[in-house]
């Protein structure tokens, strides 16, 4: 559902469409949440409320949980209507607010995997000897790259494959990263060696195409899927020796990878993470620094040697939940 084809029509319509207009005024793109609301405008005219109101039985009826429904997917139902009843509060509208301590809402639930330096040169060998394929004559080139990026520049998988050549600054070493899942635009430094991969790859694989094509041009047009490339994933994982479950690895757990592997190296060389932890949230394209500091409990966790400097130093900076990364 696309946020033109979203047309609110209940007594709240306007109401929600200013809520959604005031996320996407602070950078979220929100898509998903506008989808929700649709479903509870649906609720609110099959309820024939007739003020602007967000009375507590409308609430509660709409964060009931529902037959089947898993608690995170009911959680955010309850965080939808949490922050529209907010809006409405600020405005000066009668509006009830789920209570926050009424669920457990865990937003860093997921613990993920760190490969190690064995496993990602195990994987990387796997992509540079990957077979020439008559289908798609460019993937032996594309893989090695393409994960190359994932790992050293900690990017999305989506924010990847939407790279166009006119992206790549190979002089500069860098890569403009647009479209992102929250709207921030970034430019980010490539290491020297990434950029010699990157500009033998250009010169082997772009040589007859546009400025606007995509740096990983799919065979039948465009650009690959996500789902395409995670299924190779799972085929490279199991030549590197590495088993998956299906909780994974996953693809992006190269992107977490890069976080702590970044976060270990200062920590080790007695950097100031107070200054540089704002830096590596612009770099990864955080909309805050919650989801960068989750980074460095698990960095602690994982390497025991260097907790006690962690703790020490930057027990401040580390938050008491468990990990998972939303964005």
């Amino acid at each position: 559902m696309t946020n033109r084809t979203i047309v609110f029509q209940s007594i709240l319509s306007e109401v929600i469409a200013g809520y959604i207009e005031e996320k996407r005024a602070v950078g979220y793109k929100y898509k998903k949440g506008s989808s929700l609301l649709k479903q509870f405008d649906t609720l609110v005219i099959n309820e024939t409320l007739s003020d602007i109101k967000l009375p507590k039985e409308l609430v509660l009826l709409w964060t009931k949980k529902r037959n089947n429904e898993t608690a995170s997917t009911r959680n955010g139902r309850i965080s939808i209507i949490r922050g529209l009843a907010t809006y409405m509060v600020r405005l000066g509208y009668d509006a009830y607010i789920f209570p926050a301590s009424s669920v457990s809402i865990e937003r860093y639930s997921y613990v993920p995997y760190i490969f190690s330096k064995v496993e990602l040169s195990n994987i990387l060998s796997v992509c540079d000897n990957y077979p020439i394929s008559n289908v798609s004559p460019n993937k032996h080139l594309i893989l090695p790259l393409l994960f190359r990026v994932l790992y050293g520049c900690g990017l999305r998988i989506s924010e990847a494959l939407n790279l166009r050549l006119k992206d790549v600054d190979l002089n500069q070493g860098t890569l403009f990263i647009k479209d992102t899942k929250f709207g921030k635009e970034r430019k980010i430094p490539m290491a020297e060696t990434l950029t010699r991969h990157c500009s033998v790859y250009v010169e082997k694989v772009h040589q007859l195409f546009s400025n606007d094509t995509f740096l990983f041009p799919s065979p039948f047009g465009g650009r690959y899927k996500e789902s395409t490339i995670y299924k190779l994933f799972r085929q490279i994982l199991w030549k590197a020796g590495i088993s998956h479950s299906g909780k994974g690895p996953r693809l992006h757990d190269l992107r977490h990878t890069f976080a702590v592997h970044c976060l270990k190296k200062w920590v080790l060389n007695e950097e100031d993470i107070t200054n540089l932890l704002p830096y590596l949230s612009a770099f990864l394209g955080h909309v805050d620094l919650r989801g960068t500091q989750h980074y460095l409990r698990l960095t602690a966790d994982l390497y025991p040697k260097i907790i006690d400097s962690v703790e020490q130093n930057f027990s401040s900076l580390i938050p008491e939940v468990a990990f998972d990364e939303t964005d």
